[in-house]
């Protein structure tokens, strides 16, 4: 049996189970397990099947024992902002709604006459999203308030699946703090906050830190798995565990978190919540160690995402995403670009029509063939990404020297040249698998295989293969 660490990233479109270890020079990973994810349309709301991804939790836990690994530790990271509740007994409440339902239409709205955009910012540092879990649960208590007098505690999606395997509850920083809940300053859930939303205070327990040993499996979850180990928070929001995989050279460096949502921000020591902040609408997200992610959360690879699965046959067979980004390099010609950041793009019925119509709207050329309308996508994010990087540099005070940028979606070169085109920066690109190497560092920290997080960053160089891209 060979020893690893289990990272289990679980996203919007798929979860994977890595294996990885680290020989005091160099990282491996390696696969063991993967799985589909997606919300579906449950009771009229869009909902995750949480309990479906316990059972692939589980089942990619059983994979790796069976693949001959023997694992010292897992942790758990997934996206942030959805929940769960569970009542005194453990049992949960509900279905998991994804934030990409409609249900906070006139939450912040309601929120803003309690406590005011100003105040909410100046105390929480995160951006205004109408997805945000302060105001997801302010529209539960109005369809469901029998749900919310019956709560124990409410748990974000990755405390769930590690209530599930261990029977521990606990509510992890970094993910907590994409609730706009959690006050950054004190990094502590902010009262009167939760008191003007209307929401019960006994839902929301201490807070834990990535690092923190949260437990070992449960003995049913032993005996199904064939195995026990420990149980590790990362940062167990996903953005905070890939930000970490960012082999950044200097404290001037931004960080580009490519995947489903674009994250494009700097780490700093202390957020930023003035009034200019906010309406610039930057947010300051909890990281690691208590840094902060001071970041612009842009609509990202969902836009390229959408329009393949569009593009399904009869069959459900969609072409490869390097077919797509052929014909993204051979639409050169084409210059039209809308706002990744505009909602319309959030949950659109149809994610080519809204990208045609926008550029109507615009007076723009209309994207007339594939090619064309995915170098509008991939054009508009490297505007947003280079309009983003300006709004850090102002706000900090302390321009950006260069970009790093981690996830899958550093693997689209096209992409990658544009955005080094339109941010005038040099780029670093790489590793792909940012999230699961994140996660797998906070583990090897935790036991004292790694000593802080600047050597974890100085082996992802000796590891991966970074490449280089400068502006034309």
């Amino acid at each position: 049996m060979k020893t690893c660490r289990l990272a289990v990233d679980i996203g919007a479109s798929s979860g994977r189970v890595i294996a990885g270890t680290f020989d005091g020079n160099r990282y491996e990973l390696s696969e063991v397990h993967r799985f589909e994810n997606g919300a579906h349309v449950e009771r009229g709301h869009l909902c995750w099947d949480v309990e479906g991804l316990v059972d692939n939790v589980i089942s990619g836990l059983r994979a790796a024992g069976e693949a001959g690994w023997s694992p010292s530790s897992i942790a758990i990271d997934t996206w942030g902002c959805d929940f769960v509740l569970v009542d005194r007994c453990g049992e949960r409440l509900g279905d998991c709604v994804s934030y990409r339902d409609a249900r906070t239409k006139g939450m912040p709205e309601l929120l803003d006459r309690a406590i005011g955009p100003d105040g909410l910012y100046a105390r929480c540092g995160i951006q205004l999203q109408p997805f945000n879990t302060v105001y997801q649960l302010m529209a539960l208590a109005r369809e469901h308030p029998e749900q919310l007098r019956r709560a124990g505690r409410l748990l974000m999606v990755p405390d769930y699946l590690n209530y599930r395997l261990t029977e521990v509850m606990s509510n992890e920083y970094t993910n907590a703090t994409t609730t706009s809940l959690v006050n950054a300053r004190t990094c502590a859930w902010d009262l009167d906050v939760i008191d003007a939303a209307g929401l019960p205070r006994s839902l929301f327990g201490p807070l834990s830190l990535p690092g923190s040993r949260l437990g070992s499996l449960s003995p049913e979850v032993a005996r199904e798995v064939g195995f026990d180990c420990a149980v590790i928070l990362p940062a167990t929001h996903d953005t905070g565990s890939a930000f970490l995989a960012a082999p950044v050279a200097d404290e001037h460096a931004a960080i580009l978190s490519s995947g489903t949502w674009s994250l494009v921000g700097r780490e700093l020591a202390e957020p930023v919540t003035t009034e200019a902040s906010r309406i610039a609408n930057l947010t300051n997200e909890g990281g690691y160690q208590r840094r902060y992610r001071y970041l612009k959360n842009i609509m990202g690879l969902w836009m390229t995402q959408s329009v393949r699965r569009e593009l399904a046959d009869g069959n459900g067979v969609m072409p490869s995403f390097g077919e797509l980004a052929s014909q993204a390099a051979a639409a050169e010609g084409f210059s039209s670009v809308v706002d990744a950041e505009d909602r319309r793009f959030l949950a659109p019925t149809s994610m080519s029509e809204e990208i045609r119509r926008a550029c109507a709207e615009s007076g723009q050329r209309v994207p007339s063939t594939t090619g064309e309308l995915l170098r509008c996508v991939d054009l508009s994010l490297a505007a947003d990404y280079a309009c983003s990087l300006d709004e850090l540099g102002g706000l900090t005070g302390d321009a950006v020297t260069s970009l790093n940028i981690v996830g899958g979606g550093s693997q689209d070169q096209l992409l990658n040249q544009l955005t080094a085109d339109a941010c005038g920066l040099p780029v670093s690109v790489g590793p792909v698998e940012g999230t699961a190497l994140g996660n797998l560092i906070v583990q090897l920290v935790a036991a004292g295989e790694i000593p802080d997080l600047a050597a974890a960053r100085k082996a992802i160089r000796r590891s991966f293969d970074i490449k280089e891209v400068l502006p034309r």
